[in-house]
Formats: C-alpha cells, sequence, structure tokens
C-alpha cells in the first residue's frame, strides 16, 4: 500500500492490460503529474504555433471572393508568367532561339504572329563571353540600340546566391518581364551523383517561387537526352521533376542534325499544347515560323466581360461604384452582387489580357464596391498592374 508522500500516476482503464497488471507504477517510475503537463502544454505548444504559421486554408467561397493580380503575359499563347524550359540537344540552336524571344519582346516586335508585350529582358549567358553575344546579336538582328535588352556573362550558383544575383537585377529593372537562364546547369550547382527527382524538383521550386513573386517569366535553357521516348517531354535531361516543377516546357528537335528545320513542342498548364515547324536562317541565325501543326483554341466570348468592355472608352476610361450599381450599368442583369464580385475574380485574368481592363474589389460601409480601369491605348503604363502589386 502507498505512502501518503508517494506519488502516484494511474493510468486510463483502457491502458490496463488484460492480464490483470496493477493500475499503480512504483515510485521510482513515477514523473510528477506537473512536469509532464508542462512538457506536453510546451511541445504541443510549439508545434501548433509553427502550424498555425503554416495554416493558409480557405474555404471554396473565400477562395471566390479573393481577386488574384493577372498573369503577366510576356508572348501571347506562348509564354506568360512562370518557370519555363527551353529543351534540346547541344548546339541545335536553343541560345540563337533565348536571344530570339529576349529581342523580341525587349522591341515589343511580333514573333511569328504572336503579338508580344514589350518589357526589359535580361538574358544571362553564361555559355558567352560579351563579345560572343556582341556578334551573335549584331549578325541576327544588326546594331541597332536595344537599351531593353540586358546581358550578364557571369553568375554564381543557387548555393552560392545566385538568387539574390535575380532579386538585385528584378530590383534594378523593375519593368522587366523575360528572364532567361542559358544554361540551367550554371546556377544549379549540383554534381551528378546528386541528381535526383527531389533535388530537380527543389531546384525548379527555387526558380519558379521568385518568377511568381515578381510576375515574371524565367525561361532556363537546358539539354535533352540522347535516349528516344514516345513523349519528347520525357527526353528532357534529369528526372521529371524538372517538369513536375515548371509551368511549361519548349523541346526544340531535329530529325537531321545538319538540316535547317525543327519542331518547337511546347507544353504549359496556362496555355494550349502546341506544335510549331521551325526553320533556321543560316545566314541571319534566326529561326522563322514555317507552320503551325496545332490550331490554337479560342475561348467563347464572355457576355458579362463583353458589358463591361463596352462600359468604358478611352473618354470614359474608369467606372468605380457598388456592385449593384454596375449591375444597373450593364443593364439590370439577373445577378446577385456577390456572384458578379466574384466572377469578375475568376476573370480578371482575361479581362486585362483580352480588353486591356483592371479591376479592384472591395467592401465598403454600403457593401461591395468594384473599381474598372481601361489601361491599354490611354498613356498609361502598359503592364497594367502596378509593380508594387504584383503585375
Amino acid at each position: 500500500m502507498s505512502s501518503a508522500n508517494e506519488k502516484v500516476t494511474v493510468l486510463s482503464t483502457s491502458a490496463a492490460t488484460d492480464g490483470g497488471q496493477s493500475l499503480h507504477r512504483k515510485p521510482n517510475q513515477i514523473i510528477s503529474e506537473k512536469r509532464l503537463k508542462s512538457k506536453v502544454d510546451f511541445e504541443t505548444e510549439r508545434q501548433f504555433q509553427q502550424a498555425k504559421a503554416w495554416d493558409s486554408l480557405e474555404t471554396l467561397t473565400e477562395l471566390f471572393d479573393t481577386l488574384f493580380p493577372p498573369k503577366a503575359q510576356i508572348v501571347d499563347q506562348l509564354l506568360c508568367a512562370g518557370l519555363y524550359i527551353l529543351a534540346g540537344a547541344p548546339k541545335i540552336g536553343k541560345s540563337f532561339l533565348s536571344a530570339q524571344l529576349a529581342y523580341h519582346v525587349s522591341k515589343g516586335i511580333a514573333l511569328w504572329g504572336y503579338p508580344v508585350h514589350q518589357s526589359k529582358a535580361i538574358y544571362f549567358a553564361l555559355e558567352d563571353t560579351k563579345e560572343d553575344h556582341q556578334k551573335r546579336l549584331a549578325r541576327m538582328f544588326g546594331t541597332d540600340d536595344a537599351d531593353d535588352y540586358l546581358v550578364e556573362t557571369e553568375a554564381g550558383t543557387l548555393q552560392e546566391g545566385f538568387d539574390l544575383q535575380l532579386y538585385h537585377a528584378i530590383r534594378s529593372y523593375p519593368d522587366a518581364k523575360l528572364i532567361i537562364i542559358d544554361p540551367l546547369q550554371k546556377v544549379r550547382g549540383i554534381d551528378g551523383k546528386e541528381y535526383s527527382y527531389a533535388n530537380d524538383y527543389k531546384i525548379i521550386t527555387r526558380l519558379k517561387q521568385f518568377s511568381d513573386r515578381y510576375n515574371i517569366c524565367i525561361l532556363v535553357v537546358h539539354h535533352t537526352r540522347k535516349q528516344i521516348a514516345d513523349d519528347c517531354f520525357d527526353t528532357i535531361s534529369g528526372t521529371s521533376g524538372l517538369l513536375g516543377a515548371a509551368d511549361g516546357a519548349l523541346v526544340l528537335r531535329k530529325e537531321k542534325r545538319t538540316g535547317n528545320n525543327a519542331v518547337l513542342d511546347i507544353v504549359g498548364r496556362n496555355q494550349q499544347d502546341q506544335r510549331l515547324d521551325l526553320s533556321f536562317d543560316r545566314q541571319s541565325c534566326v529561326w522563322n515560323l514555317m507552320k503551325m501543326e496545332t490550331e490554337l483554341w479560342n475561348e467563347p466570348p464572355d457576355p458579362l466581360l463583353e458589358k463591361i468592355a463596352k462600359l468604358l472608352t478611352p473618354e470614359s476610361p474608369q467606372w468605380k461604384d457598388s456592385a449593384t450599381s454596375l449591375i444597373e450599368a450593364l443593364g439590370g442583369m439577373d445577378i446577385q452582387p456577390n456572384i458578379l464580385t466574384r466572377q469578375l475574380n475568376v476573370s480578371a485574368n482575361r479581362l486585362w489580357n483580352e480588353y486591356g481592363i483592371t479591376i479592384d474589389i472591395g467592401r465598403g460601409n454600403t457593401g461591395r464596391w468594384v473599381d474598372l480601369m481601361l489601361i491599354r491605348g490611354n498613356n498609361v503604363d502598359n503592364d497594367g498592374y502596378d509593380d508594387n502589386n504584383g503585375g
């Protein structure tokens, strides 16, 4: 029988053994209830605070009520904000294609019939000297001024702080929307023994997080393997972690290395799969479009967006009032104000890309308000959303 000075911890009956073992423990096996409770509370609280910091769960209703800035378009239906891989065999012409993309973006010149949104383009040409790049661009496009095409031929690895170099570049040139890293291997900084799905995924995710944060396109140039695959995207060197973490990929391939013709296959989260037949002009070193094998599908007109587009004009480019007033201004549509704002949230990307209209939605004392602004064609900064707001 226990003395009055002994501390005894009593287990719940569910912890008792079937063999009738005593529910009492010997004094030297006992942890005081106060000490045990203190330790458990400390661990629980620490873990709770950590979990709380990661908690970003939202209801679907909250998600629909959230307005996300539209993704910056770089080349319509070809490149938008995100992380892309351009892969191909060595010396097939990937760097010429990359320089062509950068030049067209810096000049705002349509590429193969695709509309281009002009912005600064930053090219990390890490296998070139600056002299090499000078000669390449002069051969491709002549020596006209190109102040929005920026070149760097040196960079550290990601382990050495390459993302800080990216950060400095985008802070110095906030209107840059395209960054090309040629090749990826120069910044990944790991040897062949460390190639794995986890490492590949981690490298691309790290660059993708940067592109998502600043709403820009990062295009990394990479190699393909020699092995043949039914799906050309399976030939991208490394594991499937590279493509799995990326927003899209472009694979350039030739049937005959000495030939001028090539196929460019394109896949992405935010665009249609495409296949383009290209031909390399050896005199000018640019790629020309011969045929588009995939017919692009265009979304049908949205009646709501069509009405909004008619509401704004160059003479009256802004409309700001309650959601209820907007319904009346659009002709008394049979829709509730909260449903209207949710549809506009979902369509913000399309509203900007197809109609050049930005949108802001908030809630005041009298209910939801909507602020619409026609940007394109009104002598206003053509990237739509202001740089401090991720656009």
